[in-house]
């Protein structure tokens, strides 16, 4: 790919990308051959200061030839507005489809982040923007990983993803600042602060809606949402799909999915409703965001072999407010086979040791139990899955019918399920059915789980790795693929 770093807002001119291949191609060889006469080859151990008096007067004009090249083709080739210094000129990789950010207003954004001390009643949310979103760099865990990785370990929140997402768009390779040029529109709405904020609060069904019927508004005032009703939008949804769907103005939060202006938005949340078409599952993050490609092998390598002295373990609380409680069965069942079972006690948003309790507890077990938390799904399953531990279901919900983009699509490689009804009706033994596992069946399952870290996670730099596609890239890809099929189906928006 070339780049060009500008601030500039000239008007785009629409050239084929592989017309300006071309005229680079050939100016630059161009370039290069006169470059190469009456100059002596630089060799490794060649004097700089030698060389250079061998240089002639060719070079001085060629170079300054290609300078002035590079320097008016910006008013050529690319198109600038002034909201990022990096220009994609052209990208064989953009194949599905090139992304367009919109620059919202920041009331939409950034702006409702500047408040963190104040968007829930005695909680502190500014640890949870710091770093892009990623949190605060994790403590305790020198004991826990590699020592060279202890710094891509951080304490993320799992609604965090709104920011994570917006950073990385930002970046992508595939960003265009031509809205003419886009297949795919983000709209980078920070949903779950804008709800946030009234969800622990006395406030009205209007309040609760406003800043969303705002955005709304001003995307909708745009051209590019009426050429296509929306269809070829798309957003990331930091909370869960049931804190959009209020149908009733006193029933709990929004009901921005329920407005008609979003029936054709696509829309990527950690928990999705399985029968809504627009909606994709995608991973809550985990506390690891590698830097590298090599970081990543690495990790994969360091839970492959490690020794597990546990066969399974859950890390979670009690729900004693609800009669017959699945967790607290799961916690008593555990407490009974202390000698399979590791317990790590879990209160409201934390846990009782932290980060590096969890991770230690899923390094050192075979399999990790994963019933329903807060709703179906929990951000501990990803966390579970990043430490090489084998996920146990009790419900569909919580994975197969969530992350199909995400997750292998044989559901047997990878995980146990176990229906949460013989548990608590016909008094299943957890302990009893995952000891049937042979040492090669874990074996196996477990080289499946560390095939699929990287799309589980969410890489620290802001344009990704080098060759490895985290969980950003996956998703990104899918949005862009079924854009595409849209588009080549003839699709009409509803």
């Amino acid at each position: 790919m070339l780049v060009f770093s500008l601030n500039s807002t000239h008007t785009a001119r629409r050239h084929s990308p592989s017309v300006i291949d071309n005229i680079i191609f050939i100016l630059l060889n161009f370039f290069a051959r006169s470059w190469s006469v009456g100059k002596t080859p630089a060799t490794p151990n060649s004097n700089p200061k030698t060389t250079s008096k061998l240089e002639n007067p060719a070079q001085t004009y060629t170079n300054n030839l290609l300078i002035l090249f590079l320097f008016t083709s910006r008013s050529l080739f690319s198109s600038c507005s002034g909201d990022s210094n990096y220009i994609a000129v052209t990208n064989r990789k953009c194949a599905a489809g090139m992304l367009y950010v919109y620059n919202f207003p920041p009331e939409f954004n950034s702006k409702l982040t500047q408040n963190c001390d104040d968007l829930i009643p005695g909680m502190s949310l500014c640890d949870v923007v710091l770093n892009d979103g990623l949190g605060p760099v994790s403590t305790g865990l020198d004991e826990v990983v590699p020592k060279n990785l202890v710094s891509a370990w951080y304490d993320t929140e799992q609604y965090s993803p709104e920011i994570i997402f917006h950073n990385r768009v930002l970046n992508h390779r595939c960003r265009t600042l031509d809205p003419e040029f886009a297949s795919a529109f983000y709209m980078p709405f920070y949903a779950r602060y804008a709800l946030e904020k009234h969800l622990w609060v006395q406030s009205s069904a209007s309040d609760r809606d406003r800043l969303f019927k705002g955005m709304l508004d001003w995307v909708k005032s745009k051209p590019y949402w009426n050429r296509s009703g929306g269809s070829d939008h798309f957003m990331m949804i930091g909370r869960l799909t049931w804190d959009y769907r209020r149908m009733r103005d006193n029933d709990w939060g929004s009901s921005f999915f329920y407005m008609p202006e979003m029936k054709n938005v696509t829309r990527l949340l950690a928990e999705r409703d399985q029968e809504d078409a627009y909606e994709v599952g995608v991973p809550y993050p985990t506390g690891f965001h590698p830097r590298s490609d090599s970081e990543v092998t690495q990790w994969q390598e360091y839970v492959r072999t490690r020794e597990r002295d546990t066969l399974f373990s859950f890390v979670g609380g009690t729900r004693e407010m609800i009669k017959d409680d699945f967790r607290g069965m799961l916690v008593r069942h555990c407490k009974n086979e202390s000698k399979s079972c590791r317990f790590v006690q879990c209160a409201g948003n934390r846990c009782t040791n932290g980060l590096s309790s969890i991770l230690d507890t899923f390094l050192h077990s075979e399999f990790c139990l994963q019933p329903k938390g807060r709703s179906f799904t929990r951000q501990s399953i990803f966390e579970c899955m990043v430490a090489g531990s084998i996920p146990v279901f009790f419900w569909n919900q919580s994975a197969y019918d969530q992350y199909e983009w995400h997750l292998p699509p044989d559901t047997a490689s990878y995980s146990v399920f176990i229906h949460n009804f013989k548990v608590r009706r016909k008094g299943t033994s957890v302990n009893q059915v995952l000891s049937r596992y042979s040492r090669e069946d874990i074996r196996r399952m477990r080289e499946k789980v560390i095939e699929y870290i990287p799309k589980i996670v969410y890489a620290k730099p802001s344009e990704g790795l080098e060759t490895v596609k985290d969980a950003f890239d996956v998703a990104l890809d899918g949005v862009l693929k079924r854009f595409k099929d849209q588009k080549n189906t003839r699709y009409t928006p509803l």
